[in-house]
């Protein structure tokens, strides 16, 4: 972890949180390739035999390397199959979910301080947004985010894309906004879209790593709520 200084060096309270979803709100303990791969099968009539890599990827992407590596053409046409099919996958699964998964520690209280602030929250996840919707609602942590002014696979193929769409839609500059994510690209983005970045060493990526990708802060978690909102601002 960095110094505390670093840490807790605060600021203006931005006007606009946006926040990554996998590995920074939540994990979902495996559940969320099984559905995946249901939605996979569905649409393309083949059994997954290995996915692409989804870290810091969005959906779109990581089903047309998938589709790559099982010899399938990719068009919009299939990924927008394969996005209905995969939000109605985890529509159907949600009490499921629910069982598996789990929102990460610290998250809801974080949320909730940030509202009772004022700060307007959303959501930039390379998840389809039915997908989105479903894996916060069940985490009960709907009721913090402005899920309309967020960004979703649907959107775009890269991070800075994304971002770029939620700051139009919530109408806020860069400047007065922060995005949370856990992985590289999350840092890439955040920098391409000139949103400062704080990232979570929460998913598959340490902090160090993170460091080295170029966070200029990073979080071992969102467990210590008092240090988490003192770096958001």
């Amino acid at each position: 972890m960095g110094t505390r200084e670093s840490m807790e060096r605060g600021g203006a309270v931005p006007e606009l949180v946006l926040w990554d979803i996998d590995h920074t709100l939540m994990a979902t303990r495996g559940l969320g390739r099984e559905l995946w791969a249901q939605a996979f099968e569905e649409v393309t009539g083949v059994a997954m035999r290995e996915q692409a890599s989804v870290t810091g990827s969005t959906e779109r992407v990581i089903l047309r390397e998938t589709a790559r590596l099982h010899g399938l053409p990719y068009s919009d046409a299939l990924f927008e199959s394969f996005a209905s099919a995969l939000g109605t996958a985890h529509i159907r699964r949600a009490a499921e979910l629910r069982e598996r998964g789990h929102a990460l520690p610290g998250t809801a209280t974080v949320l909730a301080c940030l509202q009772e602030q004022g700060v307007r929250q959303t959501v930039v996840t390379g998840n389809v947004r039915a997908a989105a919707e479903v894996k916060v609602a069940v985490f009960g942590l709907d009721g913090y985010l402005r899920l309309q002014d967020g960004a979703y696979a649907e959107d775009g193929e890269e991070r800075p894309e994304l971002l770029r769409a939620a700051l139009a839609r919530a109408s806020t500059p860069p400047d007065a906004a922060v995005f949370l994510g856990d992985t590289p690209a999350d840092v890439a983005g955040g920098k391409g879209a000139g949103v400062r970045v704080i990232a979570v060493a929460t998913g598959r990526t340490s902090a160090d790593e993170l460091r080295e990708a170029g966070a200029e802060l990073v979080l071992e978690d969102l467990a210590d709520t008092k240090r988490v909102l003192s770096a958001i601002g």
